[in-house]
């Protein structure tokens, strides 16, 4: 048949479903090449609305990626290829704030990084944000307030903020410039001389600040390392290979790699090694995903760390990103990667409309017994079948019952509750001494605050409340106080995952003795 009708041919052939309230038509042809071009030519000439004729290729590439059915696979507007390459990079121009939103058009400063200009002008965390550049963010998002503070390095943004007990609104004017987002944001000796490194993301610089992480805390004496990757979601897997090489000896395989007509790439060790074998935990949890998971699991199949939390994500899929014409990129699946051992822990999933993940086959159904079995180079059983299953599973903290019963009774009230513990935490700032313990006074006028802010505390929670208050109030004033090395030794062996380690790694002086304590 021709490839297109003329409109008065096609007219003779209408069949009208008046019930179904569309009009049937000739289908084309579905078994040929011209199958796209048939139905972009329709969609362009007979849609009831008119495409943007910049938009129709870019609509047409985003379906077709999409019917992957691959939730790791997608094409990136310009826009979203900054935002992208900024996250994995680790660097952007801006002023060097972590904002949060406490509700509505309620931004505020979470975080203020060291050596940056918001630093340097004075910015304080628990300022709210009321204009960036005479813009409003009353209406506004956090995404949008967080693009409106980013730019290109050298231009200039004005911000108004409001700080608690000041009155005039703070006006300030910042030159944005580079900014480092730390992938090791802090390291600290705890418990018995026992080093702690929390490695939050694999950007550009994350295994640089773990070597020198590692040998700043070897300096201090430290004589096992834990290596904390909870809520780690990845990043960049050169990064991943040069992290696990600091623990790994030369030539050790770290991951293998089977593509679709390649031959399978197998990723070794190289580069720099760290000294010595000093013990080594890493800690992991359902936030562990895609680089964070290659490490975890060449340490655990060389018998280089224990690994000690819940299972991880269970993202075991490589994904390539290409450049293309106009600023685009599509980021896409072009490869599953194994462990050493020969585990593939990619956990089948799908993305849902409100951008979260569905198991296809859930794999708590799975036990123990059910998973592929794999040997570690001491002949150690490793578990397969979705996600890093650690060598020893500790459960994520949970608070008491009461406690949980006060915070469920005062959800209402969360944002009033942060303000207040935000801003006497500012006060308390600078009175106390390093490992202070909170003073009782303190309950008292937290409780005292809460219903100056008509936050009202039932009778029989008071006990909970006070104590889950006063700790979080202790916590706050510790961060703002000396840092947040500080805030984590305060918490510590209140963090059952890393209390496992520290207690685990402080009867341990070899990496043996450690993986021993699996069989006990």
């Amino acid at each position: 048949m021709p490839r297109f009708r003329t409109a008065a041919a096609a007219t003779l052939l209408v069949i009208p479903i008046v019930a179904g309230g569309f009009f049937l038509q000739e289908q084309p042809t579905r078994n040929n090449a011209a199958l796209f071009d048939q139905v972009f030519s329709l969609v362009r000439n007979q849609y009831v609305d008119s495409v943007p004729a910049a938009r129709e290729y870019e609509i047409a590439a985003r379906g077709l990626v999409r019917e992957l059915n691959d939730p790791y696979s997608e094409l990136l507007s310009p826009k979203e290829s900054e935002d992208f390459n900024r996250s994995t990079g680790g660097r952007y121009g801006g002023t060097g704030m972590l904002i949060g939103e406490q509700g509505s058009g309620i931004i505020v400063v979470d975080r203020v990084f060291p050596n940056t200009p918001a630093e340097e002008a004075g910015v304080r965390e628990g300022d709210r944000i009321m204009s960036v550049n005479d813009t409003s963010t009353a209406d506004l998002n956090l995404s949008k307030v967080s693009d409106l503070l980013r730019g290109t390095p050298g231009t200039q943004v004005s911000v108004v903020y409001a700080r608690p007990a000041v009155t005039e609104p703070i006006k300030l004017r910042f030159t944005r410039r580079v900014v480092k987002i730390p992938a090791v944001p802090f390291s600290e000796i705890l418990g018995d001389h026992i080093g702690y490194i929390p490695l939050q993301t694999f950007n550009e610089n994350a295994a640089e600040e773990v070597q020198q992480a590692v040998d700043e805390l070897a300096k201090q004496g430290a004589k096992g390392i834990v290596l904390d990757m909870r809520d780690n979601g990845g990043g960049i897997v050169e990064q991943a290979l040069e992290t696990s090489s600091l623990f790994l000896k030369d030539g050790q395989e770290i991951a293998s790699v089977r593509s679709r007509n390649q031959a399978p790439e197998t990723l070794r060790s190289s580069g720099k090694h760290l000294t010595g074998d000093i013990p080594l935990v890493v800690l992991v949890d359902g936030g562990s995903a895609s680089a964070t998971e290659i490490v975890a699991g060449a340490l655990q199949d060389h018998d280089r760390a224990l690994v000690i939390g819940t299972n991880s994500f269970g993202k075991g899929l490589v994904q390539s990103v290409y450049r293309l014409n106009g600023g685009y990129q599509l980021k896409i699946t072009t490869g599953k990667w194994f462990t050493p051992s020969g585990r593939s822990i990619h956990r089948e999933r799908k993305l849902m409309p409100n951008g979260s993940f569905v198991e296809i086959h859930p794999d708590s159904i799975k036990t123990d017994e059910e998973r592929p079995k794999f040997k570690s180079d001491a002949g150690r059983t490793v578990v397969g079948g979705g996600g890093i299953r650690p060598d020893i599973i500790v459960a994520d903290d949970t608070l008491p019952t009461d406690e949980r019963d006060f915070i469920r009774s005062v959800a209402p009230k969360s944002q009033a509750i942060n303000t207040v513990l935000q801003n006497y935490a500012i006060e308390l700032k600078g009175t106390v001494s390093r490992g202070f313990t909170t003073p009782a006074e303190w309950s008292n006028e937290v409780i005292r605050r809460l219903g100056a802010a008509d936050v009202k505390i039932e009778p029989k929670m008071d006990a909970a409340a006070r104590r889950f208050l006063t700790r979080d109030l202790g916590n706050r004033v510790a961060r703002l106080s000396f840092g947040d090395a500080a805030a984590k030794a305060r918490t510590a062996y209140d963090d059952h995952q890393l209390a496992k380690a520290l207690q685990l790694l402080g009867s341990s002086t070899t990496q043996a003795q450690l993986l021993a304590a699996v069989r006990k």
